[in-house]
């Protein structure tokens, strides 16, 4: 099976880049995810066991509790924790890598000292857009992950066999998160083939499974429960959904980072449900609204992302931001359920 995704003078540029680099930095994006850490951790340990090379990982903010189990995690530096060393490390660094994220826009905070990095920027990516003055970009938005594309750079770059299970357990862990458990844009047979792949280096896939997805607090069950009791708001003749989740909410059930990853998926288990919304409302920053949009089938959330919420992604998963209150997110929902609604019936 061709995995290949590089021409063999990309590849040769890559190693090359590596090879002669002394300090490198591995970026990911804001409110990182599962993708975004795995695959961040799985090219760290590669540019490590293979090129012996040290590299250091920086996140613009924090990323979800149910990630922290992961190998390695520790040694990721937050740039709103530690903004001077982050700094510093851009000042001296002469390579970087932009792993799942294709924007300057989408470090937040950090967007400045990205910009102003003194090494030359390499993308790896699955996103729409690029937005990165980028010396290489592998961007391939029909991959289920940035973690697949690590896999298969790594695997066209004949790394594969002598990595660790280490690598192994990130990059599966990235796939895995950013397709709901392979239930969605993971029908490929070379995404199956690239899990048979991880699978001989002893990983547990069950149990990367369950510490990911069974690793809730009580009070984050209860606060779910909650949003879908008495927050969801189903729209049966358009077969859309959106709840909201304020600070109000964060306070009342102890909310932690990671507590309603994936809750946007929950209500596509109803009958015919064809869009499901999350309204977050930001803990640290006011006026400010979170949006993470599903679809199933043919309908695109990706357009809706980009039309009326200022964001993007994929065509059955997006995301977006709003700066407004939560009652005008809401109208703004409304009026995107109102657009779309002849493809939504």
């Amino acid at each position: 099976m061709n995995l290949n995704l590089m021409t063999a003078e990309e590849a040769t540029f890559l190693q090359e880049k590596i090879a002669n680099a002394r300090h490198i930095v591995i970026v990911g994006h804001s409110r990182p995810d599962g993708d975004a850490i795995g695959s961040c951790l799985a090219w760290s340990t590669y540019l490590s066991e293979q090129f012996g090379k040290e590299s250091v990982i920086v996140v613009p903010n924090a990323f979800p509790d149910f990630l922290h189990w992961l190998p390695g995690r520790e040694t990721i530096i937050r740039y709103d924790k530690h903004p001077d060393e982050v700094k510093k490390l851009f000042d001296d660094t002469d390579l970087v890598f932009c792993l799942d994220f294709n924007m300057y826009s989408r470090v937040d905070e950090m967007e400045d000292v990205l910009k102003n990095a003194k090494g030359d920027l390499i993308m790896i990516d699955h996103h729409l857009g690029i937005d990165l003055n980028a010396v290489l970009k592998v961007s391939f938005p029909d991959l289920s992950s940035t973690s697949e594309i690590v896999f298969r750079i790594v695997w066209q770059m004949g790394g594969f066999e002598t990595l660790s299970k280490k690598f192994a357990i990130c990059d599966y862990c990235g796939m895995m998160t950013d397709t709901g458990g392979f239930t969605f844009a993971s029908t490929r047979p070379e995404i199956f083939f690239i899990i048979c792949q991880l699978l001989t280096k002893g990983i547990d896939k069950d149990k990367i499974y369950r510490n990911v997805f069974n690793n809730y607090s009580t009070w984050a069950i209860r606060l779910r429960g909650y949003l879908m009791s008495q927050k969801l708001n189903v729209f049966e003749d358009l077969h859309a959904s959106y709840y909201t989740l304020t600070r109000e909410d964060m306070k009342n059930f102890h909310f932690v980072r990671g507590d309603s990853e994936g809750l946007v998926n929950v209500p596509l288990q109803i009958k015919g449900m064809k869009c499901s919304i999350s309204l977050r409302e930001d803990d640290r920053i006011d006026g400010r609204i979170w949006v993470s949009l599903r679809s199933v089938d043919d309908f695109s959330v990706e357009d809706m992302a980009k039309r009326f919420f200022n964001g993007g992604g994929h065509f059955n998963a997006s995301g977006g931001r709003l700066d407004c209150t939560m009652e005008e997110a809401v109208a703004i929902t409304k009026k995107a359920f109102e657009y779309y609604a002849e493809q939504l019936k």
